[in-house]
This record gives C-alpha cells, sequence and structure tokens, in this order.
C-alpha cells in the first residue's frame, strides 16, 4: 500500500512538471516501457539488483539518447535507480498514464466476455452508457474471459459493471439463501 502512496505521489510530481513545461511525459514514458518490455536483458538490468548503479545509469543513458528523452524525465529515471525506487516504474507509468487520459478527456477500460470478440454494436451501446453515466469517453479493450458463462464485465477504473449471468446467478442464490 506504502508502494502505491509513492507511485502515485511520483506520478503526480512528474507529470505536474511536465505539464508546467510543456512536454508530454506520457508519450516519452509509452516509448520507454515499451523499450523495456521489448528487452529482456534491459528489464533485467533495470529491476534486478544484481547490477550496480552505475552499470543501471550507463544503461539508461543510452536508452533514453536513442529515445530522445526529455531532461526532466531522464533525471527522474535516474533519481528512481539511484534510490532504488526503479521498482515503482510500472505503477508510475500507470498513474501518469491514467492522469494523461483525464487530462484529455477519457478514460480506459475493459470489456470482458465470453465470445472471442464483441459485436460492434454491443460495444458502442456501453460506450453510450458509460458516457453518460461518467460524462467521459471511454476507451475499451476486450478481453476474452473464460470464467464468464455469458453476457459482459466492465471494467473502467473503480467502477465495475457486471451483466454476466454468473453475476445474475449469485445474486439470485443470495436472495433465495436469505429467505
Amino acid at each position: 500500500m506504502k508502494e502505491q502512496a509513492a507511485a502515485k505521489a511520483y506520478a503526480k510530481a512528474i507529470y505536474e512538471l511536465s505539464d508546467e513545461a510543456n512536454i508530454n511525459v506520457a508519450e516519452q514514458l509509452v516509448a520507454l516501457n515499451e523499450t523495456i518490455n521489448k528487452c529482456n536483458d534491459l528489464e533485467n538490468v533495470l529491476f534486478l539488483e544484481v547490477f550496480t548503479l552505475e552499470e543501471k545509469t550507463n544503461v539508461m543513458k543510452e536508452v533514453m539518447s536513442g529515445l530522445k528523452t526529455s531532461a526532466l524525465l531522464s533525471n527522474f529515471i535516474f533519481f528512481l535507480i539511484t534510490e532504488k525506487r526503479m521498482g515503482l516504474f510500472p505503477m508510475i507509468f500507470k498513474n501518469i498514464i491514467v492522469m494523461d487520459d483525464h487530462a484529455r478527456g477519457f478514460l480506459r477500460g475493459e470489456i470482458q466476455g465470453f465470445d472471442e470478440s464483441i459485436e460492434a454494436e454491443v460495444k458502442e451501446k456501453i460506450k453510450r452508457y458509460l458516457k453518460d453515466k461518467l460524462g467521459k469517453n471511454c476507451e475499451l479493450d476486450y478481453i476474452k474471459n473464460e470464467n464468464i458463462t455469458a453476457g459482459y464485465r466492465v471494467t473502467v477504473e473503480d467502477l465495475q459493471l457486471d451483466a454476466s449471468l454468473d453475476n445474475q446467478l449469485d445474486n439470485f442464490k443470495n436472495d433465495v439463501l436469505s429467505l
């Protein structure tokens, strides 16, 4: 829990600083995160404690130079490395993306269902419902979930709408048992 609070504080600070400096830190972080995720060796260097701070910073200097990362983000990453807080990077990244989405006026979420894909018409109905309920556009990804018998489960940040058959049966069972 402390790590989440720290990650959120770091994310808020770097996001506000980048906003003041007119730097799109979210875009730079996406590029950096993709680079880290594509290269297992880079991920090992950054997140395993067997490498020295010097080795980590030298590798990151090369990576960030290639990505043309702003001085603000570079200094922040070096701070995380020297303070041995790089393990917070995934949570910081996620928080910054959420902040950036909010600033742009939309939210990200997912639809889970049993089928391989969702009909475009159903997806649009869900998006319209969420826009009316939340007041923001939603970017929704579909994920197949074999644990759902029928229906859909929609999650957008803290909001979860469960229109699955499993949920309805559980509610019915609880109602019957409470009689």
